[in-house]
């Protein structure tokens, strides 16, 4: 009579393939990135056309500051510095400031395998906190209310910073 043989072991979980992953990573930082810079492309119109979003006025704020959109939209006289674009300009330039590093991090931070939720509750912090930064900054809100958002939007930044710094580190 033979022994009995031994249960069979069972085969680790076998990992998804690396260009699938790499795949499924740039999907998830091309979808936040998209939000992001849609945000700051309407930041970027709102500061071309002047639109006054805070008192509804639209169109109508008629201020340009270079004299040949002045001249073609009804005269030199509209050629002035209007308050409340410039605060859209600066908001739009802040925001190109902060996306783009954060682009740069996010697609090398996602080619280092992190778990999905917690990639997108980095994007999703990085992101809400733009946009209450962006309002805060375009209604003109109180200092700290900026401030505070500007850092929630900074944290998953340094974070993806840190991770990627310790992944190189592995492998030196």
């Amino acid at each position: 009579m033979n022994p009995p043989s031994p249960p069979p072991t069972p085969l680790p979980p076998s990992p998804a393939h690396p260009i699938l992953i790499l795949i499924w990573d740039m999907c998830v930082i091309t979808r936040a990135g998209s939000l992001h810079v849609s945000e700051s492309f309407l930041l970027g119109i709102a500061s071309d056309w002047g639109i006054g979003w805070t008192n509804g006025t639209g169109l109508d704020r008629t201020a340009f500051a270079n004299p040949e959109d002045a001249e073609r939209h009804g005269g030199v006289q509209f050629c002035r510095i209007d308050l409340y674009v410039e605060r859209c300009m600066r908001a739009h330039r802040n925001d190109m400031e902060n996306i783009f590093p954060f682009l740069f991090l996010g697609a090398i931070y996602s080619m280092t395998g992190p778990s999905y939720a917690v990639a997108r509750l980095h994007f999703l912090v990085f992101f809400l906190g733009r946009v209450v930064h962006s309002i805060a900054y375009l209604l003109a809100l109180k200092a700290p209310t900026r401030s505070f958002a500007y850092v929630i939007a900074q944290v998953p930044c340094v974070s993806m910073a840190i991770q990627i710094l310790m992944e190189v580190a592995s492998f030196a």
